[in-house]
């Protein structure tokens, strides 16, 4: 055996009880192999519940690494959630180094999160078909995890709360991160406080609806980038913001790809022109005077 197996956590090559002689002491440093019942460890991460929730529909393998690499995608749009949601309170608290501790752990979810779609890449439209007929009208349109990174990221929309209204809860909270300030707009009301020139109808606007650009906070933002200081926070800010927006466009070129390559220009399960409408989002920017400020600079 290699010197990597034999040093992994996970190796068989523990002494157990039957391994003993009778009376002889366990050694030192041994981890607790004896349970009642399920390991602390199943019932901490929720194994058996974890496992079971893979349940494909047909025989075809490819099936199982779609149903998994949706889950784990689904995971990780709540963390990127909870990270942007902590960043955009800690901006609302005027605490931008809290801010920007929260937008840096994100970027790394994120990166998993487009990583990802790796789990996919060798997948043909053969095997596609082979089980998609299973999931019917199924689609990642109606995911209300990702739906919710979508309301912080301003790209607001009262009738996406519509599909997830048979789940009350779902829709309550989904309707009250569509009422509140996102991230973006977080940035935008702590740029006014500091006392930059961004419009007024950036700071105070109706919420639900999506950000749409505007020329003055493009010369805010340029203010902030005429401050080349180490130590401006403001600037570590937007360029942490553009690391976030880069992250986001790349998820979803990745996305536009793998349907591109698995199904080409087919109609989607949940009724959209699917290519089309991956690729206007694909091509939409994400805080968009942030990109917009370096043609002028």
């Amino acid at each position: 055996m290699s010197t990597t197996a034999q040093q992994c956590p996970y190796s068989p090559q523990q002494e157990t009880a039957q391994d003993r002689e009778p009376g002889e002491r366990p050694e030192e440093g041994a981890p607790s192999l004896d349970f009642e019942r399920a390991t602390p460890y199943v019932d901490y991460v929720g194994v058996d519940t974890l496992l079971g929730l893979k349940r494909p529909r047909t025989d075809e393998p490819a099936e199982s690494a779609f149903i998994l690499t949706t889950q784990v995608m689904e995971l990780l749009f709540t963390l990127v959630a909870e990270h942007w949601e902590a960043a955009r309170d800690a901006l609302e608290a005027d605490d931008v180094p809290g801010a920007l501790a929260w937008l840096r752990r994100s970027r790394n979810a994120q990166d998993v999160l487009t990583g990802s779609w790796d789990l996919l890449a060798d997948m043909t439209p053969t095997q596609f078909n082979r089980f998609r007929d299973a999931f019917g009208e199924a689609s990642g349109f109606q995911s209300y995890t990702y739906r919710h990174l979508e309301f912080l990221l301003g790209n607001k929309s009262g009738p996406m709360v519509r599909p997830h209204k048979g789940m009350p809860r779902v829709a309550e909270r989904l309707t009250a991160v569509l009422e509140s300030p996102g991230l973006y707009d977080a940035a935008l009301r702590l740029l006014a406080r500091r006392g930059l020139p961004v419009p007024d109808e950036a700071v105070d606007r109706d919420w639900t609806r999506p950000y749409e650009e505007a020329p003055g906070v493009v010369e805010a933002w340029a203010r902030v980038y005429a401050d080349e200081r180490d130590d401006n926070e403001l600037l570590l800010l937007a360029e942490a913001l553009m690391d976030v927006a880069e992250r986001v466009t790349r998820w979803r070129h990745r996305h536009l790809m793998a349907v591109k390559r698995t199904m080409g220009g087919k109609p989607g399960s949940g009724g959209s022109n699917g290519l089309t409408w991956l690729a206007r989002n694909a091509e939409k920017d994400v805080f968009p005077e942030l990109w917009r400020l370096r043609d002028t600079l």
